[in-house]
Protein backbone atom coordinates (compact mmCIF):
# COMPACT_ATOMS: atom_id res chain seq x y z
CA UNK A 1 0.00 0.00 0.00
CA UNK A 2 2.98 2.12 -0.82
CA UNK A 3 0.59 4.63 -3.04
CA UNK A 4 -1.35 5.55 -0.29
CA UNK A 5 -1.33 8.50 1.51
CA UNK A 6 -3.05 10.89 3.84
CA UNK A 7 -5.38 13.49 2.16
CA UNK A 8 -4.26 16.05 5.03
CA UNK A 9 -1.62 16.41 7.25
CA UNK A 10 -2.10 13.84 10.30
CA UNK A 11 -1.15 14.49 14.26
CA UNK A 12 2.04 15.34 13.59
CA UNK A 13 2.45 13.35 17.25
CA UNK A 14 1.53 10.37 15.12
CA UNK A 15 2.31 9.25 12.04
CA UNK A 16 -0.90 7.79 9.89
CA UNK A 17 0.97 4.59 9.80
CA UNK A 18 1.25 4.09 13.59
CA UNK A 19 -2.59 5.50 14.14
CA UNK A 20 -3.74 2.74 11.34
CA UNK A 21 -1.40 -0.19 13.42
CA UNK A 22 -3.50 1.11 16.38
CA UNK A 23 -6.61 0.64 14.91
CA UNK A 24 -5.82 -2.68 13.65
CA UNK A 25 -4.87 -3.31 17.30
CA UNK A 26 -8.03 -2.13 18.71
CA UNK A 27 -10.45 -4.13 15.83
CA UNK A 28 -8.52 -7.64 16.88
CA UNK A 29 -9.65 -6.90 20.50
CA UNK A 30 -12.88 -5.61 20.35
CA UNK A 31 -16.08 -6.62 18.27
CA UNK A 32 -16.98 -4.31 15.92
CA UNK A 33 -20.96 -2.67 15.78
CA UNK A 34 -23.09 -4.60 13.32
CA UNK A 35 -24.06 -0.98 11.97
CA UNK A 36 -21.37 1.56 10.49
CA UNK A 37 -22.71 5.31 10.70
CA UNK A 38 -24.24 6.84 8.13
CA UNK A 39 -25.68 10.86 7.67
CA UNK A 40 -29.12 11.46 8.83
CA UNK A 41 -30.83 11.67 5.59
CA UNK A 42 -29.34 7.96 4.66
CA UNK A 43 -29.45 6.06 7.51
CA UNK A 44 -32.92 5.19 7.48
CA UNK A 45 -32.73 5.01 3.41
CA UNK A 46 -29.13 2.94 3.41
CA UNK A 47 -28.42 1.58 6.82
CA UNK A 48 -24.65 0.25 6.48
CA UNK A 49 -23.91 -3.01 7.82
CA UNK A 50 -20.31 -4.09 8.66
CA UNK A 51 -19.18 -6.68 5.84
CA UNK A 52 -21.53 -5.69 3.47
CA UNK A 53 -20.96 -3.69 -0.03
CA UNK A 54 -22.90 -1.38 -1.40
CA UNK A 55 -22.64 -0.07 -5.34
CA UNK A 56 -23.71 3.50 -6.23
CA UNK A 57 -24.03 5.47 -9.83
CA UNK A 58 -22.05 8.71 -8.85
CA UNK A 59 -19.13 9.86 -6.91
CA UNK A 60 -21.63 12.21 -4.67
CA UNK A 61 -23.30 8.91 -3.47
CA UNK A 62 -20.02 7.29 -2.48
CA UNK A 63 -18.99 10.65 -0.49
CA UNK A 64 -22.44 10.89 1.41
CA UNK A 65 -22.04 6.85 2.69
CA UNK A 66 -18.83 7.47 3.66
CA UNK A 67 -19.13 10.66 5.15
CA UNK A 68 -20.89 9.80 8.36
CA UNK A 69 -18.24 6.92 9.70
CA UNK A 70 -15.80 9.55 9.29
CA UNK A 71 -17.86 11.98 11.18
CA UNK A 72 -17.98 9.24 13.85
CA UNK A 73 -14.39 9.01 13.94
CA UNK A 74 -13.67 6.26 11.51
CA UNK A 75 -10.75 6.03 9.13
CA UNK A 76 -12.00 5.97 5.53
CA UNK A 77 -10.60 5.27 1.91
CA UNK A 78 -11.11 5.53 -1.33
CA UNK A 79 -9.22 3.36 -4.01
CA UNK A 80 -9.67 4.37 -7.67
CA UNK A 81 -11.11 7.93 -7.43
CA UNK A 82 -8.83 9.98 -9.37
CA UNK A 83 -11.28 12.78 -8.95
CA UNK A 84 -12.00 12.81 -5.28
CA UNK A 85 -12.92 16.25 -4.31
CA UNK A 86 -11.39 16.90 -0.94
CA UNK A 87 -13.47 20.32 -0.41
CA UNK A 88 -16.61 18.59 -1.53
CA UNK A 89 -16.18 15.43 1.35
CA UNK A 90 -15.36 18.21 3.86
CA UNK A 91 -18.64 19.89 3.15
CA UNK A 92 -20.12 16.91 4.27
CA UNK A 93 -18.51 16.49 7.31
CA UNK A 94 -15.70 14.19 6.06
CA UNK A 95 -12.11 14.27 8.43
CA UNK A 96 -9.64 14.25 5.94
CA UNK A 97 -6.94 13.55 8.52
CA UNK A 98 -8.59 10.07 8.65
CA UNK A 99 -9.11 9.75 4.84
CA UNK A 100 -6.34 7.66 3.00
CA UNK A 101 -6.44 8.02 -0.96
CA UNK A 102 -5.21 5.57 -3.42
CA UNK A 103 -6.00 7.72 -6.85
CA UNK A 104 -4.67 5.28 -9.70
CA UNK A 105 -4.03 1.63 -7.93
CA UNK A 106 -4.10 0.22 -11.36
CA UNK A 107 -3.65 -3.49 -12.11
CA UNK A 108 -3.23 -3.93 -8.51
CA UNK A 109 -6.69 -2.21 -7.38
CA UNK A 110 -8.14 -5.58 -5.97
CA UNK A 111 -4.78 -5.77 -3.50
CA UNK A 112 -4.82 -2.10 -2.61
CA UNK A 113 -8.81 -2.10 -1.83
CA UNK A 114 -8.15 -5.45 0.24
CA UNK A 115 -5.24 -3.93 2.16
CA UNK A 116 -7.41 -0.85 2.83
CA UNK A 117 -10.05 -3.03 4.02
CA UNK A 118 -8.13 -4.41 6.78
CA UNK A 119 -7.75 -1.10 8.18
CA UNK A 120 -10.28 1.23 7.55
CA UNK A 121 -13.93 1.40 8.67
CA UNK A 122 -15.22 2.34 4.96
CA UNK A 123 -13.30 2.05 2.02
CA UNK A 124 -15.00 3.71 -1.44
CA UNK A 125 -13.88 1.85 -4.41
CA UNK A 126 -14.04 2.49 -8.27
CA UNK A 127 -13.08 -0.60 -10.09
CA UNK A 128 -10.88 0.35 -13.50
CA UNK A 129 -13.02 -2.21 -14.95
CA UNK A 130 -16.02 -5.14 -14.44
CA UNK A 131 -16.05 -7.15 -11.29
CA UNK A 132 -15.65 -11.18 -11.84
CA UNK A 133 -17.23 -12.91 -9.01
CA UNK A 134 -14.20 -14.25 -8.00
CA UNK A 135 -12.62 -10.75 -7.42
CA UNK A 136 -16.12 -10.16 -5.12
CA UNK A 137 -15.67 -12.84 -3.18
CA UNK A 138 -12.35 -12.05 -2.37
CA UNK A 139 -12.93 -8.91 -0.95
CA UNK A 140 -16.45 -10.09 0.82
CA UNK A 141 -14.66 -12.63 2.55
CA UNK A 142 -12.33 -9.86 3.51
CA UNK A 143 -15.07 -7.50 4.48
CA UNK A 144 -16.65 -9.67 6.79
CA UNK A 145 -13.38 -10.66 8.80
CA UNK A 146 -12.55 -7.25 8.95
CA UNK A 147 -16.58 -5.91 9.63
CA UNK A 148 -15.76 -3.34 7.13
CA UNK A 149 -17.76 -1.62 4.65
CA UNK A 150 -17.31 -1.75 1.06
CA UNK A 151 -18.85 1.75 -1.23
CA UNK A 152 -18.49 0.89 -5.22
CA UNK A 153 -18.62 3.65 -7.70
CA UNK A 154 -19.90 1.19 -10.15
CA UNK A 155 -21.40 -2.11 -10.58
CA UNK A 156 -20.65 -5.08 -8.26
CA UNK A 157 -21.98 -8.72 -8.44
CA UNK A 158 -22.34 -9.07 -4.42
CA UNK A 159 -24.16 -5.49 -3.83
CA UNK A 160 -26.65 -6.16 -0.81
CA UNK A 161 -27.74 -2.86 -1.89
CA UNK A 162 -27.59 -0.87 -4.98
CA UNK A 163 -28.28 2.75 -5.07
CA UNK A 164 -28.97 5.66 -7.25
CA UNK A 165 -29.82 8.96 -8.35
CA UNK A 166 -33.03 8.98 -10.87
CA UNK A 167 -33.26 12.65 -11.19
CA UNK A 168 -31.11 15.47 -9.27
CA UNK A 169 -31.45 19.54 -9.77
CA UNK A 170 -29.55 22.30 -8.12
CA UNK A 171 -31.20 25.83 -6.51
CA UNK A 172 -29.48 29.02 -6.65
CA UNK A 173 -28.85 32.07 -9.34
CA UNK A 174 -31.16 32.13 -11.95
CA UNK A 175 -28.83 33.51 -14.29
CA UNK A 176 -25.37 35.18 -14.47
CA UNK A 177 -22.97 33.61 -11.57
CA UNK A 178 -23.61 33.20 -7.85
CA UNK A 179 -23.34 30.24 -5.42
CA UNK A 180 -25.39 27.40 -5.99
CA UNK A 181 -27.41 26.93 -2.70
CA UNK A 182 -28.67 23.41 -2.53
CA UNK A 183 -29.08 20.51 -4.16
CA UNK A 184 -31.89 18.04 -4.35
CA UNK A 185 -32.42 14.18 -5.59
CA UNK A 186 -34.56 11.96 -6.10
CA UNK A 187 -32.65 8.48 -5.16
CA UNK A 188 -33.99 4.74 -5.63
CA UNK A 189 -32.69 1.81 -3.71
CA UNK A 190 -32.82 -1.90 -5.04
CA UNK A 191 -32.19 -4.69 -2.80
CA UNK A 192 -32.67 -8.13 -5.02
CA UNK A 193 -35.94 -8.72 -5.94
CA UNK A 194 -37.93 -6.20 -2.93
CA UNK A 195 -39.55 -3.66 -4.37
CA UNK A 196 -37.25 -0.26 -5.39
CA UNK A 197 -37.32 1.88 -2.27
CA UNK A 198 -37.33 5.90 -3.65
CA UNK A 199 -36.88 9.12 -1.43
CA UNK A 200 -36.20 13.19 -2.03
CA UNK A 201 -33.02 14.34 -0.47
CA UNK A 202 -31.38 17.67 -0.09
CA UNK A 203 -27.97 18.73 0.64
CA UNK A 204 -27.00 22.88 1.32
CA UNK A 205 -24.37 24.08 -1.72
CA UNK A 206 -20.60 24.77 -0.11
CA UNK A 207 -20.85 28.40 0.43
CA UNK A 208 -22.96 27.90 4.11
CA UNK A 209 -20.71 28.00 6.68
CA UNK A 210 -23.22 26.17 9.91
CA UNK A 211 -21.55 22.41 9.46
CA UNK A 212 -24.64 21.14 11.36
CA UNK A 213 -27.13 22.14 8.23
CA UNK A 214 -24.34 20.69 5.86
CA UNK A 215 -25.67 17.20 7.04
CA UNK A 216 -27.43 15.35 4.37
CA UNK A 217 -31.30 15.26 5.36
CA UNK A 218 -34.61 14.35 3.85
CA UNK A 219 -36.45 17.24 2.22
CA UNK A 220 -39.25 18.46 3.76
CA UNK A 221 -41.08 18.44 1.07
Amino acid sequence: MSSARSVATPDPARSVVEQLRERVAAMEHKPAAQRVPTLPGLADLVPLHAGATYAVDSASLALALAAGASRAGEWVGFAGCADFGAEAAAELGMELSRTVLVPDPGDHWLEVTAALVDVLRVVVLRPPASVDERSAGILDSRLRTRSAVLVVHGDWPRAQARVAVERSSWTGPAAGTGRLEERRASVVVRRGARPPQRAELSWPGVHLVDREVLELRRASG
